[in-house]
């Protein structure tokens, strides 16, 4: 009994110092306001995974590349090499490159640092890649989400500078090769490329200063600029609210999913570890750039097969592909070949990335808000521009490889490189035809489901002799998400500018282009969700 009052009384105390502590600490921070937020819903599905994918490789990246710092020497500086690598003993090399065989072959574990670091690099660029590909096709970019669509691809954009500069630390004969191209990419830009590359490099190439002035960008000034952005695309996101996916009970004005805590938490971390162990095993059984091999870098050599890593393989293919083409204007040469394809090109791919959201709210005049994904199919013009543009990509991704190919199938590369070019332009139209076809063949086929029911496969005979096959009635869920789609965009009729100027004509034509290829649900009554339940709120699953 003695035992149980105390007990009682020692709950009593701690309840109260619990609550003082609450107290005191809801005086001096916003605990109160943060009560709300820790249930924030958030949908379940493994789409939305990607972007967490990006975050915890980028947090992975963080933590490695601390560690590497405490080791890397960021200095031309030469040196003779007396390691533990024998093949390079007494071979003389910067100082950098030194560095980077002393973490790979002396330092305790440093060879599984350096890989894994460069893994989380590649698995980073990848899922943003894939995540903005995911909000593209599914229409998350729209109103209000146009910032942080820009927010995405400028992390993009910095991630591909962090990317070379970090591969182009090590000074090895691969990353060498890679800061010779650039180095004439700067060249090429007219009137200023030569200040530009002296700049950069402190003088002739390759200079003494520009290692040292990757480190800084690479360490410093590129992660801070990212981390920023992160904390910007995450307030975003909880302030705009996820996107979701149609169904039952979800509408433009409410979320359906789990809270943020604990089980959303929860979840993440465990797809944190998930990501770090995966990253690991990676980085311990997949040997990646193993700088040894390649040897300090020379300017007068260059490494066979070189190739760089596959998110800046798309501007190699497209330097490979541009025929030599110079002009001489008042005793300047142009190097055309080199500043299209390097300069220009990437110049207007990011251009169109940022100005995408706002061209086709001009085009189609939609400007409603959208919280509701699209599913791409129910989008044909749409869809099948992303896919012209992955075919794009692709094509000339495989073209940086063209002397690879050529001499592993015993091809000529001459043809090989003419094959690409053609392909180039042709690849990518025939992608938005087919797509596009793809599109509306599965717009009918849910309309027929719609319709009809599910196929059975029974197929039995009619009283007129004829045969027809049994359908089964689909399941609410499914009849839901098919029969509430409505238009995604929204097509300009003619004269809506109401002047007839060029510009109003230009996007009649084009808002009645996007929006002419669809296929209307038959046996049902199309449904708005922005009309259904006016006083929608988020809706936790348990």
């Amino acid at each position: 009994m003695l035992l149980r009052k105390k007990r009682v009384r020692a709950g009593a105390r701690a309840r109260h110092a619990g609550e003082r502590t609450a107290a005191y600490m809801d005086g001096r921070l916003p605990l109160s306001e943060g009560r709300g937020l820790l249930r924030k819903a958030f949908p379940d599905h493994w789409s939305f995974l990607l972007g967490e994918i990006a975050l915890y490789s980028f947090v992975v990246l963080l933590l490695t590349g601390v560690w590497l710092t405490l080791f890397f020497h960021p200095s031309m500086t030469e040196v003779v090499y007396d390691g533990s690598y024998r093949p390079l003993d007494g071979v003389r090399m910067s100082e950098a490159y030194r560095s980077t065989l002393h973490i790979s072959f002396d330092v305790r574990g440093g060879l599984l640092i350096r890989q894994l670091h460069h893994w989380a690099a590649l698995v980073f660029l990848s899922a943003i890649g894939v995540h903005l590909l995911r909000v593209f096709f599914t229409g998350a970019f729209r109103r209000p989400r146009e910032v942080n669509w820009m927010i995405g691809v400028t992390l993009f954009l910095l991630s591909l500078a962090e990317g070379f500069a970090g591969y182009s630390l090590p000074d090895d004969l691969l990353s060498g090769t890679g800061l010779r191209i650039a180095q004439g990419i700067m060249l090429s830009i007219p009137v200023v490329g030569t200040y530009i590359s002296m700049f950069v490099f402190g003088g002739e190439f390759p200079g003494q200063d520009l290692i040292p002035l990757l480190y800084s960008l690479h360490i410093l000034l590129v992660p801070g600029l990212l981390l920023a952005l992160i904390t910007a695309h995450l307030i975003l996101v909880f302030h705009l609210k996820h996107t979701q996916w149609a169904g039952r009970g979800r509408t433009n004005r409410n979320v359906v999913g789990k809270p943020l805590f604990p089980q959303f938490a929860a979840g993440s971390t465990g797809l944190f570890f998930m990501v770090s162990g995966v990253l690991t095993l990676l980085a311990g059984l997949a040997q990646i750039n193993p700088v040894w091999t390649y040897g300090p870098y020379r300017p007068a050599q260059v490494s066979t097969a070189s190739q760089p890593d596959w998110y800046v393989g798309f501007l190699e293919g497209a330097l490979r592909l541009v025929p030599p083409w110079e002009t001489v204007i008042a005793g300047h040469t142009v190097m055309w070949n080199v500043f299209l394809p390097a300069v220009v090109l990437p110049g207007a791919l990011f251009a169109v990335l940022y100005a995408y959201p706002f061209i086709e709210r001009w085009v189609t005049g939609d400007d409603r808000e959208h919280h509701l994904c699209d599913r791409p199919r129910d989008n044909p013009v749409r869809t099948g521009l992303g896919v012209a543009a992955v075919c794009f990509y692709g094509v000339l991704l495989l073209a940086g490889g063209n002397d690879v190919i050529a001499h592993t199938f015993r091809v000529s590369l001459n043809a090989l490189t003419w094959v690409f070019r053609v392909s180039l332009l042709v690849l990518p139209l025939l992608a938005f035809m087919v797509t596009r076809r793809i599109c509306l063949a599965l717009q009918e086929s849910d309309a027929e489901r719609l319709a009809e029911g599910e196929e059975t496969g029974q197929v039995r005979q009619t009283i007129a002799g004829g045969y027809e096959e049994a359908h089964a009635p689909i399941d609410e869920e499914t009849r839901y998400v098919l029969g509430a789609r409505k238009p995604a965009m929204l097509p300009v009729p003619a004269g809506d500018e109401g002047d007839g100027s060029r510009a109003g004509r230009l996007r009649a034509v084009l808002g009645s282009w996007y929006g002419r290829d669809r296929v209307e649900p038959r046996g049902v009554e199309p449904r708005d969700e922005d009309a259904e339940q006016p006083a929608a709120r988020d809706q936790l699953e348990r």
